[in-house]
């Protein structure tokens, strides 16, 4: 049995989704560029999502629940639990959205009152590595667990023709074997933090490395309060990652096309509307 756990209930910015049930994760993700106030665009590249991500920037993850129910989102930034500090694990603790509820997370937990903003920086300026821990910078991540069901008191009956002991030893055996199945149904599947560092690793060896990092900002207020919630299962129902860099790198492994500029359409070409104003010809007075 999953022994309830005390986490974070979010009670800031929270407004209610209207989307259909039908065909959706249980919950959606999106980052949002707080200076810009735009959702960055993702872009599909070998398997992975990417963002582009401005250096000085803040941000803020956009989590929506799309179900009609609770459910417990444990977010990852850089690898680093985005409310506890600690190195990433989806057992820990992370925020219940409520059925439909969506909310905007701006930054590292730092009270039941504020954060400290997320924002855009370079690497060696991320909050990962300034707390020696720059291996997943660059990824952001949000494990998903549905909550358990409340039982009904229900009384069954013995079954007819079986004494009371043959019947609880029956049912024993099904608690251990129901014991042994679920410890093995994660074996097959690495840990968040594993994944996370494969894919580091595999764009290092492509020749770009990663060039920004989320940053410890200013604190901003945030309030939150604590509920109790007992996971339907020591596993996430769900897992999204999602990789993020600047403009420059993005181009460069291919993620995403060049930005169009109009200056660069123009040089060396002549032009219909040169920019300026009539000027008078030489020898004119």
């Amino acid at each position: 049995m999953l022994r309830p756990t005390v986490l974070l209930l979010s009670a800031l910015i929270a407004t209610t989704a209207c989307s259909s049930l039908s065909a959706q994760p249980l919950v959606d993700v999106d980052i949002v560029d707080r200076d810009t106030g735009e959702w960055l665009p993702e872009y599909r590249h070998r398997g992975r999502d990417w963002v582009p991500g401005v250096p000085g920037h803040r941000y803020s993850v956009r989590m929506t629940n799309t179900t009609g129910e609770r459910v417990l989102v444990v977010l990852s930034v850089d690898g680093v639990n985005a409310v506890s500090g600690q190195t990433a694990a989806a057992s820990q603790t992370g925020y219940v959205l409520g059925p439909w509820q969506s909310t905007e997370i701006t930054g590292w937990r730092k009270s039941w009152q504020d954060v400290a903003q997320f924002y855009f920086t370079d690497l060696p300026d991320s909050y990962a590595a300034r707390t020696g821990r720059p291996d997943n910078v660059g990824v952001i991540g949000v494990a998903v667990f549905r909550e358990r069901a409340q039982p009904q008191p229900y009384y069954q009956p013995a079954p007819i023709g079986r004494d009371d002991r043959e019947y609880d030893r029956d049912n024993r055996y099904r608690d251990q074997a129901g014991r042994a199945e679920s410890k093995a149904a994660p074996a097959g599947a690495p840990p968040a933090s594993r994944r996370a560092s494969e894919s580091v690793a595999s764009d290092s060896a492509n020749g770009v490395g990663q060039s920004i990092g989320t940053g410890h900002g200013a604190r901003e207020w945030s309030p939150v309060s604590r509920t109790d919630f007992v996971r339907a299962s020591r596993t996430p129902a769900q897992v999204v990652q999602m990789r993020y860099d600047d403009v420059d790198n993005l181009v460069a492994m291919g993620v995403m096309p060049r930005p169009y500029r109009y200056d660069d359409r123009r040089r060396g070409q002549p032009q219909a509307f040169p920019s300026g104003f009539a000027a008078d010809p030489p020898g004119n007075w």
